[in-house]
């Protein structure tokens, strides 16, 4: 069984102690003190929460973190998959300037001297840390000796101490262990030498399980105690911090307490109700949901069953209430140290997540669905504090909103655009369009969301100028994206209008005015 307690590393104490004892916590001698940062990441989160207006999922502690801050209802990821999503956020550059990197390939690779948004705190005086998945980061494939360890640095300059992650072990129930035995010898891959134990790989079996477990039995409960650990001896230390928080669920496999999936009835859980692909839409906008696909219970080709649809559909409102307890954990410790007033708190997803809509499941497409995100900002001093802000914004526009909101510069080349004018005044609006791109086959398909429209142009990788196919979608008709529109002979001048403006932000790479 995973450790259920984590001691913080000593050279993470003599670091705090070092810094605090340099009087680091003020911008200038003698000047206000910084803001603390606490930013919490949920991976594959869509905009499934009470405070976005779902009336049948439980949320009630993200849902307060909305009514301390400013809910963007219109955010965007700018790479609907993991690594490119988080990279793009973290370094404040979009995917098309770091080149896809962030997956198969560290961004350091395209971007040496890159100074991420972690960095960027860590350089003017603040500690850094991060548990959990932030950046995109595997597991060793050499696991190391205790199921629980301080693993290498997903990006050693962005922070002060080594990242935490928690063990992969993600399976309890007496059917899961024995599926995960069986999968282990297919897909862990080994060296001799290495441990015969599929308690210490990344295995995947089941696609949900509901173990009878505690909370801080599974990863992110293991990452949500040692946060709060974190953050007793941040308090103590005194010093300014920038600390990121990343939760795994609800990515797959959908498995959480048992409690989680009790608090719903699976029957009264909705379906898809656009299960169809959008008429008309190219075959690149579609994808056979690979990801899902390597779960030993779910169909090698075609659609996934009404039942096991259902099943899916409760794993993943399981999981979401599961995150959502593991946030109260550590904003409940941030209220309790007398930290919450003094620390900018900003909650985000990385990308959406289809559940059957267009026939699809998992991301990986530039569907509304896949792109539109969670974001919640509460700072110290913001005066408004339970709005909604419905203009639109971008994930990579994070990076110069928590610069100006910490009063540091920022660097020169970022790619997105400051959010403290909408949280100062949540009608305000900072751009006219959201960008997002995702590759499929010969193409790169880049999506252009504007107030009313989403058009997509599935461009040749060579060469730009030619098409693989065209996407056009009216939301004020049609916000499911259910039928292409730019097919139609009428819609001509339209979607050349588009295109123009299509052409001016991407080249651009900007969604500004």
């Amino acid at each position: 069984m995973p450790m259920r307690t984590v001691w913080l590393p000593i050279c993470m104490i003599a670091a705090l102690s070092a810094a605090a004892a340099r009087g680091a916590d003020r911008a200038e001698p003698g000047g206000p003190l910084r803001p603390n940062v606490l930013m919490i990441a949920v991976d594959d989160l869509r905009p499934l929460l009470g405070c976005y207006g779902d009336a049948i999922v439980r949320s009630p502690n993200i849902d307060r973190l909305a009514d301390r801050g400013v809910l963007f209802t219109r955010a965007y990821c700018q790479q609907a998959v993991c690594g490119q999503s988080r990279a793009s956020l973290l370094c404040g550059l979009r995917p098309d300037t770091l080149k896809q990197a962030g997956m198969g390939r560290h961004f350091r690779t395209v971007v040496p001297d890159v100074v991420t948004l972690p960095q960027q705190f860590k350089t003017h005086g603040y500690f850094t840390c991060a548990m959990g998945k932030v950046f995109h980061g595997a597991f060793p494939r050499s696991p190391s000796p205790a199921p629980v360890a301080f693993l290498p640095m997903d990006d050693p300059p962005s922070w002060s101490v080594p990242t935490f992650r928690a063990g992969p072990r993600y399976y309890y129930t007496p059917k899961g262990i024995e599926i995960a035995r069986q999968v282990f010898p297919r897909q862990a891959r080994r060296e001799p030498g290495d441990p015969d134990d599929w308690t210490r790989y990344f295995v995947r079996g089941l696609a949900t399980e509901a173990p009878d477990v505690p909370d801080e039995v599974p990863y992110d409960g293991q990452i949500a105690t040692h946060a709060v650990q974190t953050l007793e001896k941040l308090k103590q230390q005194g010093q300014p911090f920038f600390m990121a928080v990343g939760f795994i669920k609800p990515h797959l496999p959908f498995v959480a307490p048992k409690r989680y999936w009790e608090l719903y009835d699976r029957s009264s859980l909705p379906a898809a109700v656009n299960p169809q692909p959008p008429r008309a839409a190219p075959k690149l906008a579609l994808h056979n949901f690979g990801e899902l696909r390597y779960y030993h219970d779910i169909p090698g080709r075609g659609p996934v069953g009404p039942e096991k649809a259902r099943q899916l559909v409760h794993g993943y409102y399981a999981c979401v209430s599961y995150a959502d307890a593991q946030v109260g954990r550590v904003l409940r410790a941030l209220e309790r140290l007398g930290l919450r007033r003094s620390t900018i708190v900003v909650l985000w997803g990385d990308h959406g997540w289809h559940l059957g809509d267009h026939g699809l499941w998992c991301k990986h497409t530039n569907f509304e669905t896949a792109t539109r995100v969670p974001l919640i900002i509460s700072a110290p001093g913001v005066k408004t504090a339970g709005a909604k802000a419905s203009g639109l914004v971008e994930l990579v526009d994070l990076y110069p909103t928590l610069s100006q909101l910490a009063g540091l510069p920022a660097p020169d080349g970022l790619e997105g655009t400051s959010l403290v004018p909408i949280l100062n005044d949540p009608a305000a609006e900072v751009k006219t369009a959201a960008l997002s791109q995702y590759p499929r086959g010969p193409a790169m398909g880049r999506s252009m969301r504007t107030d009313r429209y989403r058009l997509t142009l599935w461009q040749d990788r060579k060469d730009r100028e030619r098409l693989h196919g065209t996407e056009l979608y009216d939301h004020d008709v049609d916000p499911g994206e259910n039928v292409n529109i730019a097919v139609l002979p009428e819609n001509a001048a339209l979607v050349a209008e588009l295109r123009e403006q299509f052409e001016q932000h991407w080249r651009g790479r900007s969604g500004g005015r």
